[in-house]
């Protein structure tokens, strides 16, 4: 896959992007998760239009451990040359670089078609590490590993913003905003 899709789609070239999604749907919001997001919106662009999507429901949304690797290996095999999501831990990170795809993380609080349309317009850009640190199922609650753990999601979410550009994504929760880099300008975010 190597010399496919430049940043910003420039041309007539094809190409597919995978999107994090909160719902099975173009109107959907990025979800900031990558290995744990509801799904994949995969849409095909030639010259800059979009010609159709595909969704595909997340199998590693309920995966004990693992979950990066495997939304990797899903959007892997669909043939996805860009990636754009809230949050990729290491090893997706890893998985999605050697299979030559981009990735463009630090997305979030806009709709599926509005994170495509920026990347065409050359507003998103390839993000150059992981955005989160990996954990494990030794690293986590053991109710949040067994679905059992009470209080998740409470109140609005919290915003990390970057004090160079002004760039704003959802927190992601257990990572500190100082872990998230800006997917604009390369500037460790802050917590709004």
């Amino acid at each position: 896959m190597d010399g496919v899709g430049d940043p910003g789609g420039d041309g007539g070239e094809r190409m597919k992007i995978a999107v994090s999604a909160m719902a099975d749907n173009m109107d959907a919001m990025v979800d900031a998760r990558f290995g744990r997001c509801a799904y994949f919106v995969i849409v095909e662009v030639e010259g800059n239009k979009i010609k159709g999507y595909e969704v595909i429901k997340n199998p590693g949304v309920t995966a004990i451990g693992g979950a990066g690797i495997q939304a990797a290996q899903i959007v892997v095999g669909k043939g996805v040359d860009v990636v754009i999501t809230g949050n990729v831990g290491p090893n997706a990170f890893r998985a999605l670089s050697t299979a030559g795809i981009k990735i463009v993380a630090g997305v979030g609080g806009i709709t599926v078609k509005d994170a495509i349309d920026r990347y065409l317009k050359g507003e998103l850009k390839e993000t150059s590490a992981p955005t989160t640190p990996g954990f494990g199922p030794s690293t986590m609650n053991p109710g949040a590993r067994l679905g059992t753990g009470r209080g998740r999601f409470r109140g609005p979410p919290m915003e990390c913003v970057c004090p160079n550009c002004g760039f704003k994504m959802t927190k992601q929760r257990r990572i500190p905003c100082a872990q998230s880099i800006c997917p604009r300008c390369g500037t460790p975010m802050v917590r709004a």
